[in-house]
């Protein structure tokens, strides 16, 4: 199964109203900003969506908002992921994926567990996919698997996320966070035909394509997606000098949306254009005052 997750994904933030609600105006608006900017797929209910913040009635409705007013016009990516590998399994196979072409899933969080753990939680969240595609009465669903050791605990080492990439027929790439480029080089150059390597960070996105990878689900693309699209696929199309000048001028703006954390730098950003409030859920805060001025030359 090829891999449709390719170029500029972005992870949605999630809005939220002065009540502390998901805002649906502003996660329509911002989902058709994004498109118009020339964004390839969207990733949808990620790290960046505050989703382990939101009830299970929250993420459902996000997940039909991000449909509806997609409206098919690019691939949307679903996260869904636990270190409860039988509770996640369940999830998927009851879950209405009406509207979604894959599932991006993190890999299991706090548990740590050995390299052995990661291969079979994977392999049974594909195989649970591809029974929920079964009965459906359609094809099994592509699952981008996301290693983010700085989040999870735990690195999904080159030789399993190979490992899964040749035995599992329906895991199509990976999210690669690991900071390694070494690493994210060696799975890119080592995977069967039609794998992808997407990068996690939005600062080695063109590093990592020039060394075979094929995009990257990105923070700041929803804020800057023209920009953002235009370097990705300059990148992709082998105009290396195109995407290292703009890279280049982007810099300092990854230091600033990273530097209290993801969401705080990005929402800030976003609520200066104009594209959605700067609230967030606790534990997360907003961004520093010292952050957000340095924001404010990136807003037009």
């Amino acid at each position: 199964m090829n891999n449709i997750f390719r170029g500029l994904g972005v992870a949605l933030v999630t809005p939220f109203t002065a009540e502390g609600e998901v805002d649906f105006d502003a996660l329509r608006h911002l989902i058709n900003y994004v498109i118009d900017g020339g964004v390839n797929f969207l990733c949808v209910l990620g790290s960046t969506a505050e989703t382990p913040c939101l009830s299970e009635q929250e993420r459902q409705a996000v997940k039909d908002c991000a449909v509806a007013t997609a409206a098919g016009r690019l691939p949307i990516l679903l996260g869904m992921g636990s270190n409860d590998t039988r509770s996640l399994t369940a999830e998927i196979e009851a879950f209405d994926f009406d509207g979604v072409d894959g599932i991006l899933s993190v890999v299991p969080y706090y548990n740590k567990p050995s390299q052995q753990g990661i291969y079979e939680h994977f392999k049974l969240v594909a195989a649970a996919a591809a029974r929920n595609a079964a009965a459906a009465g359609r094809e099994p669903l592509p699952v981008v698997i996301y290693n983010v050791p700085g989040r999870t605990g735990v690195n999904m080492q080159a030789a399993t996320t190979l490992r899964l990439a040749r035995e599992v027929e329906n895991i199509v790439a990976v999210k690669e966070a690991s900071g390694s480029i070494a690493q994210m080089e060696t799975i890119a150059l080592n995977a069967p035909e039609g794998f992808g390597v997407l990068s996690g960070d939005d600062s080695l996105a063109c590093e990592l394509i020039s060394r075979g990878g094929c995009g990257v689900i990105s923070v700041v693309g929803n804020a800057i997606p023209q920009t953002f699209s235009t370097m990705v696929n300059a990148a992709l199309d082998g105009d290396a000098a195109r995407a290292a000048a703009i890279n280049e001028q982007l810099q300092e703006l990854y230091r600033l949306v990273f530097a209290d954390g993801n969401p705080a730098g990005i929402k800030a950003l976003l609520n200066a254009k104009g594209l959605c409030a700067n609230r967030l859920r606790l534990p997360l805060t907003p961004a520093t005052d010292a952050t957000v001025e340095g924001l404010m030359r990136f807003k037009n």
